[in-house]
């Protein structure tokens, strides 16, 4: 379901100028500053009603970071995050812990994300008996509707995360978000810890229970076909900032930045003979150091497109910024209008634009 289908033009999220820096410290006893690892470093976006969004980047780029400030599970630098209109990055104690049954998390690893000396029926029901919600028999009640709503034998209540798969394991931290009836999930890479053929079902039932309790996603991977499996819409995240938002069709017919481009052409093809044809282009090196990141444009370090323009000194002179170029689409380049110029097949066999500078974007 799309945003604007609900009908109501102000987005259940909204986040704006989000910061978060870790700051770094030298010394023992009389510690000092010396810097901050700028894990997200000025995020804005929106998600409206019933959408599901997918953040997507490298490991190291923020996505992770984004989510748990979102939850505040990390506090942010700066920045607000706006859920319904009401500001959650000033909230404390109660009334943190007020919101928080409209928004909850699913994380990574299923193994390690549940207490291993909890039964399932106590791991589900605890936020219930955290927040006060209904009687012991309620709640046990609760627990084994949820455990049939994520496909779970009731009798699994009385056993313990080590007697379950990895996928099992995952059905049960989606029950146990969905216990407060939340109106907000993130999702933080629920299905990377998962063996492929488990990963489909887990993604079928998230948008399953997305129609059937109109929840709202941000769903966080790095899996661009997971992503456009279950996104509206998708945001590409590198070294702590947003370098490309666009509809999930849109995002993969036309990606107009460089590092779009690079994670799009790393998808496998289903046809064995374009996927034998193709072009992929390969990045050199890893993510720079988000506690020096570099001068400009944070993927100048890495791009193919500036190599093939002749290294342009705006690459390093002037961080580009997130503007919107028509149809829900926004890049951060300096040279979209060449990216678009680059052809992609399918799910990312890309050719690269010809030679030579074109004028700025």
């Amino acid at each position: 379901m799309s945003a604007a289908a609900t009908g109501r033009d102000q987005p259940l999220l909204s986040v704006r100028d989000l910061a978060v820096h870790f700051g770094i410290s030298k010394g023992f006893l009389f510690s000092r500053s010396i810097g901050a690892v700028r894990a997200v470093d000025g995020v804005s976006f929106d998600i409206g009603r019933g959408e599901t969004v997918g953040l997507v980047g490298e490991s190291g780029c923020g996505k992770s970071t984004t989510g748990r400030a979102i939850a505040r599970l990390n506090r942010p630098t700066a920045g607000s995050i706006r859920l319904d209109g009401q500001d959650l990055s000033t909230l404390e104690g109660a009334a943190l812990r007020r919101v928080r049954r409209r928004l909850q998390m699913i994380f990574q690893d299923p193994y390690s994300s549940l207490n291993p000396r909890m039964a399932i029926g106590a791991i589900i029901g605890e936020p219930l008996e955290i927040h006060g919600v209904g009687t012991t028999r309620e709640r046990a009640e609760r627990v084994r509707e949820l455990l049939a709503i994520v496909g779970l034998p009731r009798q699994a209540a009385d056993r313990y995360p080590h007697q379950f798969s990895g996928g099992q394991r995952q059905r049960v931290g989606i029950a146990r978000a969905l216990a407060l009836n939340p109106e907000l999930i993130v999702a933080d890479e629920p299905i990377s810890a998962l063996d492929v053929s488990i990963q489909a079902q887990i993604l079928n039932l998230l948008a399953r229970l997305q129609r059937d309790f109109r929840l709202t996603y941000l769903f966080i991977a790095h899996d661009l076909a997971a992503v456009r499996h279950i996104s509206d819409r998708i945001l590409v995240m590198y070294l702590g900032r947003i370098v490309e938002s666009a509809p999930s069709a849109e995002l993969y017919r036309r990606p107009l930045h460089p590092y779009t481009v690079a994670l799009l052409s790393a998808v496998p093809l289903p046809d064995p003979a374009a996927e034998a044809t193709r072009r992929r282009i390969v990045l050199r090196g890893d993510v720079p150091s988000p506690a020096a990141p570099p001068p400009g444009c944070p993927f100048h370090t890495r791009c193919w497109l500036r190599e093939r323009l002749g290294n342009p000194g705006e690459c390093t002179s002037a961080a580009p910024p997130l503007r919107t170029v028509g149809g829900g689409h926004s890049v951060a380049c300096h040279f979209s209008d060449a990216v678009a110029e680059t052809r992609v097949n399918g799910a990312g066999a890309a050719t690269a634009p010809p030679a030579g500078r074109p004028p700025a974007g």
